[in-house]
């Protein structure tokens, strides 16, 4: 009996093509950049995996062959595939929750300090041989230890936060649709309106999903509410952000300084931040350790496997 095809659009961790390759026809390519044609080279699959930046759209999913039966997300977030398109055609959903939760609250964390204590400064001065010693008032940022973190959206990545800044002794307040049961809020507190989250919010970290619904979340109004020389973090997606609001609010100094691993129209970077010191830039790298790669390839691999063979897999988008 022949193997099932497997479409793969982006390279993969070695771990992951090797798996692929053994149980499946795996059609996989070298290349790091959004596949072009998906839907001719889908031709036969039954399983595909994509990636964040790959757009799964209504249209796209509607001209899929109708082989496929599941569609795999290497992330979390699945804000780029139409998951009501691909449900109406009988295709599941799968993702990869939990086993990013940590490195990306490590990435998110690293925003927070390097933004805080100007670190992409101090750096960027080594390199271009500015630097000439030590001096009481060079790059002077902000403390990060006691002060008031608040996460927009405390979910598995936002409790990891959490968890980490009681380190520093951060005071964690959060922002949420609902309140957490008490043993997952672990102290944090609750707040259910933008009205008495944001004014707290000394430093602030997005940790929600992407979509409609929080589209420009951070925007002129809300930024405004927030205590003049805050620091923000996104970790989380880019679309959160208004990046003109941001933008300004650098610049104007009512947000001190930013973090940010993800972008709006990702891999494009609004060209406003780049000439901006007071802005630490990484490129997506979330959840870019090996471990926790090959965790979420076993499990988008589990996921498809389940599928086909006709089980529910744990992993699926519901």
């Amino acid at each position: 009996m022949p193997q099932p095809i497997l479409l793969v659009t982006r390279r993969l961790p070695a771990a992951i093509e090797a798996r692929a390759a053994r149980d499946y026809n795996a059609h996989l390519t070298a290349s790091d950049t959004p596949m072009k044609d998906v839907v001719t080279q889908a031709a036969g699959a039954e399983a595909m995996i994509c990636c964040p930046g790959d757009m799964f759209d209504a249209e796209l999913i509607a001209a899929l062959p109708a082989t496929v039966k599941v569609i795999a997300t290497f992330s979390v977030g699945y804000d780029h595939v139409d998951v009501a398109a691909a449900r109406a055609r009988g295709i599941a959903v799968v993702n990869t929750p939990d086993v990013l939760s940590i490195a990306t609250a490590e990435c998110a964390m690293l925003l927070i300090l390097a933004a805080a204590r100007r670190a992409g400064e101090g750096e960027r001065m080594i390199r271009a041989g500015g630097w000439h010693g030590w001096a009481p008032t060079q790059l002077m940022g902000t403390l990060v230890s006691g002060r008031r973190l608040g996460i927009f959206g405390l979910g598995r990545i936002g409790r990891e936060l959490a968890r980490m800044a009681r380190g520093f002794g951060m005071e964690i307040h959060y922002h949420d649709v609902a309140r957490l049961p008490a043993e997952l809020e672990n102290g944090a507190v609750f707040h259910p309106t933008d009205g008495t989250f944001l004014p707290v919010c000394e430093v602030l970290s997005l940790h929600a999903p992407g979509g409609a619904g929080t589209r420009h979340w951070l925007n002129p109004a809300r930024i405004a509410a927030m205590p003049r020389g805050a620091v923000v973090a996104n970790a989380a997606r880019g679309t959160l952000v208004d990046d003109t609001a941001l933008i300004a609010a650098l610049k104007s100094g009512q947000i001190a300084a930013a973090g940010l691993d993800v972008y709006d129209g990702e891999p494009r970077v609004n060209p406003g931040y780049l000439g901006l010191e007071n802005v630490v830039l990484l490129p997506h790298l979330g959840s870019a350790t090996t471990e926790t790669r090959d965790a979420m390839g076993h499990m988008v691999m589990d996921g498809i496997d389940a599928v086909l063979a006709g089980r529910t897999p744990a992993n699926l988008v519901r």
